[in-house]
């Protein structure tokens, strides 16, 4: 329990006071000896120079302890020790051995012993430079200068050997061949401790050694620093000194070796880019050459080419880092590395930018041929579909579906020409391609690869327009055969007409065609227009026939029987017959009306002589040529089946016959009036 006063007491003669507290326990003088051989190094010469007084404090130790150190003093410190003031304790020692031991040992000491009590140490010493403990004024914390000086002594030795460790490795780096200081870097690059906290201790400690007031003092005592902190202040801030200026040394030696260190891990990573790229890489691309024959087969292709491009990003998501890496040691401004860094950078660049350009170029192949085998199935497909509807037997139920189904396959046929024309541009598109594949190569020969492409790609083509061919042709068949079939179907229909418009004038006949007329000139007017009428429903029988008869031809084209014609040409002689018997009745009716008003009109418009009248033959055959007509008007029209068909209606036939009765009524008043002269003539 030894200490050096850190409070700045000094003797009389400006010495240092030397303080030694003993106790009741056991003093080793070994490690006493240790402690003050420390304690005594610290001051400077200059304060050693001064001698000091040193007290011992036996008030709580025994004689024989006391006297101990005191001689043991002699040993250590004899010529720095000027006064030696052995505190006693209030019990009582004796005196006269006491005293007479340490002054008669005195010449052969070196330094004088003197026997006090706690309370007149002020006699020998400054109440101002003594603790509280021996009655002074001094304000003094052991523990806090304890803490100070244990801090100092670690930073001391601390500092001193990462002096020496950081000259050692700054020194090394100044050496001569650049191999030799990596070398001596590599032995020493590490110091043992941290050199930013030895340097915040040091500033730490300075700035506790450069306050003007303890910490833990109270009062507002002033003090002034002792002198172990006075030589502690320029030893640390020489420290500091060497410590910055060694650590800004070494600062730049790690900071060369690391751009060293990541300049050789750039262009290692560099290296290894280039080599997987130029290697393994580009061999991936040399093994990739074809086209496939199929959809599936270049989706397998792209899929196998998607592989080899997720392994080439990986290297390319390192070049981006290394390229960035690059540019911010370019930009940091060495110019001794920037030859080194530019072409590494270009050297790179060039490899990322050619095998990427490489990737990008089978990509678009691979997609081009996709597109092509896309092209390619579709077609195949629609001229399956046109090539089933062609081999399918037309049935048409009718000529607007048969136009219909010719529609959809001119449809068809140009979908197909579409289809072909895309093929054509798309195989072309693909053939160019592969023609500058050449340019890329992989560094190997691939005329033996691009001839199966290209033979493949135009055998695709010449097969597509081959079948296309076919089907044209069997088209221009299915279009004759159609349109054949719609003539078919236009006569069976224009023939069926025929029977139509034949029936609606024999209705007509029927229904319309009832007056016989006024007189002769009506009558023969009448009979004109029926002749007509007759002309009129010939030309349609006529017309009917030559359809029926385009039919059979037709038929016999297309090898198919027709489906109307059977019952059409029946129909159409059946309705003929029965116009050709009511016309010629119609024309007897018209003839013998006509014969009948012709004559009678003679009768009644000629005034004749009576002689002229003498024979009666021309009345008679006016009544039976009336008669005859009367009975036509009511009998009916028989066809050749036994059908039978009047005329008009009942109330139009009556209407006829009033009027031939009429005619006949006076016709026979005017044979009564010729009678009548005979009559009279006799008897006159």
């Amino acid at each position: 329990l030894l200490f050096l006063s850190e409070t700045g007491g000094k003797d009389r003669r400006s010495g240092l006071i030397l303080t030694i507290p003993l106790c009741l326990e056991q003093t080793s003088m070994d490690e006493l000896s240790v402690t003050l051989d420390y304690l005594l190094s610290i001051p400077s010469e200059k304060c050693k120079a001064r001698g000091f007084t040193v007290i011992v404090d036996g008030r709580k130790s025994q004689w024989n302890v006391v006297k101990t150190v005191v001689l043991m003093l002699q040993n250590v410190v004899p010529a720095e020790v000027s006064l030696v003031c052995v505190v006693k304790p209030d019990e009582f020692w004796d005196k006269k051995v006491t005293h007479f031991c340490f002054w008669k040992e005195k010449d052969r000491l070196g330094f004088e012993v003197i026997l006090v009590s706690a309370n007149k140490l002020t006699r020998y010493i400054e109440p101002c430079q003594l603790t509280e403990d021996f009655g002074g004024t001094l304000t003094y914390d052991h523990m806090d200068w304890l803490n100070k000086r244990l801090v100092f002594e670690k930073f001391t030795k601390e500092s001193t050997s990462l002096l020496d460790e950081l000259a050692l490795i700054n020194n090394g780096s100044d050496k001569g061949t650049q191999q030799e200081r990596e070398r001596s870097i590599d032995l020493n690059f590490l110091p043992s401790v941290d050199p930013e906290t030895v340097l915040q201790t040091g500033h730490e400690l300075l700035s506790e050694l450069q306050q003007r007031r303890f910490n833990g003092s109270e009062g507002g005592v002033s003090w002034s620093p002792m002198d172990d902190e006075l030589l502690a202040q320029p030893q640390v801030m020489k420290l500091l000194d060497s410590l910055r200026e060694q650590y800004t040394r070494y600062q730049e030696v790690c900071r060369q070796r690391s751009k060293r260190t990541q300049l050789e891990e750039i262009q290692q990573k560099v290296m290894q880019v280039v080599n997987w790229l130029e290697g393994p890489g580009s061999e991936q691309l040399r093994t990739q050459w074809g086209i496939g024959d199929s959809i599936r087969a270049s989706q397998a292709l792209q899929q196998k080419h998607e592989e080899i491009e997720s392994q080439h990003s990986e290297w390319f998501a390192v070049y981006v880092e290394l390229n960035q890496q690059i540019a911010a040691l370019l930009n940091a401004g060495d110019e001794e590395d920037l030859v080194e860094l530019k072409a590494l950078q270009q050297q790179l660049s060039d490899v990322c930018y050619r095998q990427a350009s490489q990737l990008e170029f089978r990509q678009n192949l691979l997609q081009a041929a996709l597109e092509f085998h896309s092209v390619a199935q579709d077609l195949s497909q629609q001229l399956d579909g046109l090539l089933g509807m062609l081999c399918v037997d037309v049935a048409p139920a009718d000529g607007a579906s048969i136009q219909q189904t010719l529609k959809l396959l001119e449809e068809k046929l140009k979908s197909v020409d579409l289809g072909l024309q895309g093929l054509r541009e798309k195989g072309q598109s693909l053939l160019d391609q592969i023609s500058n594949q050449a340019s890329w190569a992989y560094g190997k020969d691939v005329t033996i690869e691009n001839k199966e492409n290209v033979d493949h790609i135009q055998g695709v083509m010449e097969d597509m327009q081959l079948r296309k061919q076919r089907c044209e042709d069997m088209v221009d068949v299915r279009r004759l055969k159609m349109l054949q079939m719609v003539q078919l179907f236009k006569c069976e229909e224009d023939a069926a007409q025929a029977v139509e418009w034949l029936s609606e004038l024999l209705d007509a006949l029927l229904k319309t065609h009832i007056r016989l007329g006024d007189d002769a000139q009506e009558t023969k007017v009448l009979l004109e227009k029926h002749r007509k009428f007759v002309d009129v429903a010939q030309s349609t029988y006529d017309y009917g026939r030559q359809l029926l008869q385009a039919t059979v031809v037709l038929c016999q084209s297309l090898r198919c029987t027709s489906r109307s014609s059977g019952d059409t040409l029946p129909r159409l002689n059946r309705v003929w017959k029965q116009f050709t018997v009511t016309s010629e009745e119609r024309v007897h009716r018209l003839e013998t009306a006509v014969a009948f008003h012709s004559t009678a009109e003679k009768i009644l418009q000629e005034c004749p002589e009576p002689e002229a009248f003498s024979e009666m033959d021309q009345f008679d055959e006016i009544e039976a040529v009336g008669k005859s007509l009367l009975d036509r008007l009511t009998v009916p029209v028989v066809y050749p089946d036994g059908s039978e068909q009047y005329f008009g209606s009942p109330s139009d036939m009556a209407s006829a016959a009033e009027h031939i009765r009429e005619k006949m009524k006076l016709v026979s008043l005017k044979k009564q009036q010729l009678r009548q002269p005979e009559a009279t003539t006799p008897e006159s």
